[in-house]
């Protein structure tokens, strides 16, 4: 039976992967419809933003009615916690958090935009006669997740390929819910060395290796995102002297609070984004006490994969510390510590309100030794963040609410409102063990990069031998030809 599909490759960087799929199947691939950049036949990027920028068919929305092709989403028994995952997409792409933002104003926008996408994005799956849809990532934005929540209703094969952590190596999936999921006892590969102690530097985290003491100063960056804000957001008061001087003041003031490596404005600005910083200054320049009992929970980035889409209920990260709360041993602490890359999405006043409402909750500085933190804690809470990884190569084991791509290695336990926190707390990771089951997940990787950006974890890349590497390992998956990096256990 041929293939028809339909794929989400949103990037210009991604087209080269389907344009080599194409030419590897030939006539096994009946049909593409290609959702992605101005090249593909529609933009992607427009249904998040809202706006009207069109592709080589048009804009999605052209001549669309409502037609009911959504009514098998709306049968799922988890479509209100589809629906609550996109609209948590949508919001990054509004007022307060873009200078072009989309003009939804308020849920019941939200949830009106949602079921006209979703019925825009069945039909257009029924029209084509898909028969796959393909995913250059995991879904965690507003039009493809819509697309896998209707494709997988539908019941389309989805095939997902992602990131690892692992060099030249990628993950793949059917379902989102997978992610991390495989039978140790059946995966075979050489044992991934792992030297114990060594701290991973990540190329997508700020480096703070000796910038602890430095307190910084209004960047160059940050005000030129002030100006952009002022100029777009407030034009009238871009020609207040006053409140551009207080405005200044305030921001001059938060730059002198925080380390030099904590940029608070280098992406964004928005007087939401002021008050946030303003609030988080209260926690710097306090002592952390590791003779404690406690727990440590770095949060997560929002919006952002690892919350959005990987979370599940726990999207909501005063959630997962208020039923990590209740399940420690009464006189154990929680260390919450922001990410150094947070801004004030997900962010607001409630969001503190409820953090301090929690009594056994402390809120680190951002100078606070991450690695310390780890070390020194009975074990480390994430959703799916890789400190659950970090913490599992120390030794440390590590509790995981979410859906993470190390979930069935030694040392990490699924979260359970009864689990035994003492037990979880003694337990001696075998270091060979750890290294003997990596390497089998490893093994169950495919070669090449399919993310941009991962690239730069190699000493070496080939852009061409990458594109066919991806290409590749996309045509087997769809064919069944190769089996998932991560798979549901058999009943």
């Amino acid at each position: 039976m041929p293939i028809r599909l339909f794929c989400n490759a949103p990037g210009k960087h991604t087209t080269p992967y389907l344009d080599r799929l194409k030419t590897l199947a030939g006539d096994e691939i009946e049909d593409v419809v290609h959702l992605g950049d101005t090249d593909a036949d529609f933009k992607a990027s427009s249904l998040s933003r809202m706006d009207a920028r069109r592709a080589k068919r048009g804009h999605l929305m052209d001549g669309q009615s409502y037609r009911a092709a959504n009514l098998q989403l709306l049968a799922e028994p988890e479509f209100r916690q589809m629906m609550e995952t996109t609209v948590d997409q949508m919001n990054r792409f509004g007022p307060a958090y873009r200078y072009r933002p989309h003009n939804l104003q308020n849920l019941q926008d939200y949830l009106d935009y949602y079921h006209i996408l979703a019925d825009v994005m069945a039909g257009k799956l029924i029209d084509a006669g898909s028969t796959h849809v393909l995913f250059f990532n995991i879904p965690h934005l507003v039009y493809d997740t819509v697309l896998y929540h209707v494709a997988r209703s539908l019941g389309l094969k989805t095939v997902i390929l992602t990131l690892s952590h692992f060099p030249n190596t990628s993950f793949s999936m059917e379902k989102i819910s997978d992610y991390g999921r495989f039978d140790l006892s059946a995966s075979a590969g050489a044992p991934w060395p792992i030297e114990r102690g060594k701290v991973t530097e990540l190329f997508y985290m700020p480096k703070t290796d000796g910038a602890a003491a430095k307190k910084g100063s209004l960047s160059l960056r940050g005000f030129g995102h002030f100006l952009a804000y002022s100029v777009t957001k407030k034009p009238l008061s871009a020609f207040n002297p006053f409140y551009l001087a207080r405005t200044l003041s305030r921001m001059n003031r938060i730059y002198g609070d925080f380390p030099k490596w904590r940029d608070p404005f280098a992406r964004f600005f928005d007087e939401n984004e002021l008050a946030y910083f303003e609030h988080l200054a209260d926690y710097e320049g306090q002592l952390v006490d590791f003779d404690a009992k406690y727990v440590y929970f770095p949060m997560h980035l929002q919006p952002e994969m690892t919350t959005s889409a990987l979370g599940g209920r726990y999207r909501d990260q005063c959630l997962a510390i208020e039923d990590l709360s209740r399940s420690l041993p009464p006189d154990w602490l929680i260390y919450v510590k922001e990410n150094p890359k947070q801004g004030a999405y997900a962010r607001g006043p409630m969001f503190f309100h409820r953090l301090k409402r929690i009594k056994n909750v402390r809120f680190m500085p951002s100078d606070a030794d991450t690695h310390a933190l780890i070390a020194k804690s009975q074990f480390v809470a994430v959703i799916s963040g890789t400190a659950g990884w970090e913490a599992i190569k120390k030794g440390k084991p590590a509790v995981v609410m979410g859906h993470a791509w190390f979930r069935m290695l030694p040392g990490i336990f699924g979260f359970a409102p009864d689990m035994d926190c003492a037990a979880i707390a003694a337990t001696r990771i075998d270091h060979d063990a750890l290294e003997a089951a990596t390497g089998a997940l490893v093994a169950r990787g495919h070669a090449g990069v399919a993310v941009r950006g991962w690239e730069k974890v190699l000493d070496s890349y080939d852009p061409a031998q990458n594109v066919d590497n991806i290409a590749r390992a996309a045509l087997g998956l769809l064919r069944g030809d190769i089996a998932f990096s991560f798979a549901s256990p058999k009943a």
